[in-house]
């Protein structure tokens, strides 16, 4: 782990046990030296587990068996991640890595293969050593225990340069329940699903239905709407385990009224570690918010924001610190999207630089440069067509994404 992102929050959150979550973690060597890369987790009896996953047409050998693990709906008792070597574009003998682990796993943990989920994050297109991750299992099941989040986090790092929680709490009826969730992420960022790699555990007792579908909604307003590079990962892959420790109300469905604090806590926990990916972004210097409105429709808005938010020529001129609106409005003619030229309005830090189509009259640009230097940058543009809406966030281009990137593989 190099020098952490000048973006990084001041320190990692104190992230609870999850009554029926235990986790271990150790090093395997696959790739990285000197730290844990491997990372185990054992839940309760009667888990439930919901997923959104890359819809990458290469998506990894992983994502493929969780896809198929989550469609079988089995109680999940066990998830293995792996940091370093990804197991993408590895073909058959990828799935047959995958499927040696799970045999080994299923045997360790005593369970059947459907109820286990794995992830691999790293190098595309190297055959997984999967033998020499086997034969850390025994060692991890004996290490197995609660709490451990922090070493979680770190374990599935790879160009990350801090590692990511998120701790909420909410109610269900008169009962507290907890949700704690990690997430790694640093490049390779335009989620078409949910995220790189994010594993959320609560103790609320929720049937699996139930789960995805809070889990789709909340992914959407949130790994869904980030972007660092505007190239999704072949590995993505979001995964919200329900332990049923917690002893409160029956939840019928997803729609219940006993649910609604609920789906604000896992609202939240998902921005949270969707932003500190974000805050993360090889190179980033900062965080940028993108919102527009007056779009034909929400689909158009988040469409438009996104066209933004992945420009080279914005980002780059957000790193240099320029306040070059022109550029935003390049971005918003490519999307797409119904915009009106002359209703156009386009505000940064808050200072109207744009309205009806052009300069505002009298525009002093000495606020908005100086918002320019922070690291928090707000841009709002509206469009003048209708009343969607959509708010996305992404990061500044900056040399050190070269730097990254250019050796990656070295």
């Amino acid at each position: 782990m190099g020098k952490p992102s000048p973006l990084a929050p001041a320190s990692f959150p104190a992230l609870p046990a999850v009554a029926g979550v235990e986790i271990a973690t150790t090093a395997t060597g696959i790739r990285y030296k000197g730290r844990d890369d491997l990372l185990l987790m054992r839940f309760a009896p009667g888990t439930t587990a919901a997923g959104v996953l890359t819809r990458s047409l290469t998506a990894s050998a992983p994502v493929l068996w969780c896809r198929q693990a989550l469609a079988s709906g089995a109680a999940a008792r066990g998830l293995l991640v792996n940091a370093g070597n990804a197991n993408a574009f590895t073909g058959a003998r990828g799935m047959a890595s995958v499927d040696r682990l799970l045999g080994a796993l299923g045997a360790t943990l005593g369970c059947e293969r459907e109820q286990l989920y794995v992830a691999s994050t790293g190098v595309i297109g190297e055959p997984l050593p999967d033998q020499r991750i086997a034969e850390h299992l025994a060692g991890l099941e004996r290490d197995l225990g609660a709490g451990g989040w922090d070493r979680a986090a770190r374990a599935i790092m790879t160009t990350d340069t801090f590692p990511k929680g998120a701790v909420r709490t909410a109610r269900i009826g008169d009962t507290e329940v907890t949700l704690v969730g990690v997430a790694k992420g640093s490049g390779m960022i335009a989620p078409d699903m949910a995220t790189m790699l994010s594993f959320v555990a609560t103790d609320a007792a929720l049937p699996a239905e139930v789960l995805q579908t809070l889990l789709k909604r909340g992914a959407d307003r949130s790994f869904n709407a980030i972007t660092v590079d505007g190239d999704t990962s072949t590995s993505d892959s979001l995964l919200l385990f329900a332990t049923g420790r917690a002893e409160h109300p029956r939840v019928e469905g997803p729609g219940s009224s006993l649910l609604r604090d609920f789906r604000r806590a896992l609202e939240e926990l998902l921005i949270d570690l969707a932003l500190q990916t974000v805050r993360d972004g090889e190179g980033a210097t900062k965080l940028v918010e993108i919102a527009v409105t007056g779009a034909a429709s929400g689909r158009a808005a988040k469409r438009i924001a996104l066209s933004i938010a992945n420009s080279p020529l914005v980002k780059t001129a957000i790193a240099g610190e320029d306040a070059n609106w022109g550029r935003i409005v390049m971005a918003v003619g490519k999307a797409g999207e119904r915009a009106d030229r002359d209703r156009l309005r386009i505000a940064i830090g808050g200072v109207a630089v744009a309205e009806d189509g052009q300069r505002v009259e009298g525009y002093d640009e000495t606020p908005v440069a100086a918002h320019m230097k922070g690291q928090e940058i707000l841009i709002e543009v509206d469009v003048g067509i209708g009343r969607g809406a959509a708010r996305v966030w992404t990061c500044d281009l900056t040399h050190g994404y070269i730097d990254i990137n250019g050796s990656y593989r070295s």
